[in-house]
């Protein structure tokens, strides 16, 4: 369904940061960085461990947005008002988030 959709299309364009629950998101997106896998048989390096560790840095910065997000709970359970509303409310709750990430940055400048 997803790869029929118009957002894979519009993926499939930019560079995506995705963890190895999204393994077959290559196909779709090649321009998709997911870490390496370790199999029984075949460990993983120490440049691929290194590559990873990168990976997963460069990923925590969203993950961590995200958890700011569920904080207001409009994602995290589903969402029973009108549906009209839905992305003006987003929108309001990623403004304060986004006012509150920049007031933090600023305050790092300070110190």
């Amino acid at each position: 369904m997803f790869k029929q959709s118009k957002s894979a299309k519009k993926i499939a364009l930019h560079r995506v940061l995705a963890d190895l629950g999204y393994l077959g998101i290559t196909k779709i997106c090649p321009n998709a960085e997911i870490p390496k896998k370790k199999t029984k048989l075949n460990p993983l390096s120490k440049d691929d461990k290194k590559e990873n560790h990168k990976l997963s840095s460069k990923r925590i910065i969203i993950e961590q947005i995200n958890a700011k997000i569920k904080v207001f709970k409009i994602t995290k359970y589903p969402y029973r008002n009108r549906r009209k509303r839905f992305g003006l409310r987003m929108n309001l709750i990623c403004a304060i988030i986004n006012l509150d990430t920049k007031s933090l940055q600023t305050k790092d400048n300070i110190d």
